[in-house]
């Protein structure tokens, strides 16, 4: 936990910027009847109604990326989360999102898929190894995802595009397309608060306890 704490106290650098990323599924929910279109409700406020049956068209995965000192993000649709998805993403951001940067501080959970491995499952022993030497991985501990800002960004994506039926592919990423071009040119950055010395006084329960 400290280690993450740390790094969010280090001062914004273009060459070495600070990477969040995660990851979370949407269910494909398909109309099984043509909603009505809006009108105004009891209150005045415009109604659109929906059918509560629905049908169930698979779960897509949605990667997360963002820089919360710059307040950039980065969200791809994917059909999986699998090692080689996952070594996709990684090479699409050093590759393409940040090609000028020295190293990337790359903060996530340890899933299993999350592992420099990965990147020498999918690509060849050369290419995994360029790709590795370009991260500084930190992990967040177990039952700690908490500490991953990616948690932030995708909260607000389930909040201000996710909360409603997507009825394919397509149109998810559209949406999140859109989504994620507004935040970026609002430039919004995440302002992390909790330091190492408010856990270490709200958090003491999971420190060791040592008695002279």
């Amino acid at each position: 936990m400290e280690d993450i704490l740390a790094v969010y106290t280090r001062p914004y650098d273009p060459l070495r910027p600070v990477v969040c990323m995660d990851e979370v599924n949407k269910q494909v929910l398909c109309e099984v009847r043509e909603p009505l279109p809006m009108r105004p409700g009891p209150r005045g406020q415009p109604v659109r109604r929906q059918d509560y049956e629905y049908a169930r068209g698979g779960v897509l995965n949605l990667f997360c990326f963002c820089e919360p000192l710059r307040g950039w993000r980065q969200v791809s649709v994917t059909e999986r989360r699998t090692k080689r998805d996952w070594a996709e993403q990684i090479e699409h951001l050093v590759d393409v999102a940040y090609p000028e940067a020295e190293r990337i501080v790359l903060v996530l959970d340890n899933l299993n898929t999350h592992t420099p491995g990965a990147l020498y499952e999918r690509f060849p022993p050369a290419q995994a190894r360029r790709l590795a030497s370009k991260l500084e991985i930190h992990y967040t501990p177990k039952h700690g995802s908490w500490l991953n800002m990616a948690e932030i960004e995708l909260s607000v994506l389930s909040r201000q595009c996710l909360n409603r039926r997507v009825p394919n592919r397509a149109v998810l990423i559209g949406e999140v397309a859109v989504w994620e071009a507004e935040r970026n040119g609002k430039g919004a950055p995440i302002n992390w608060r909790f330091t190492t010395d408010d856990a270490r006084i709200k958090l003491h329960r999971l420190y060791p306890s040592f008695q002279e």
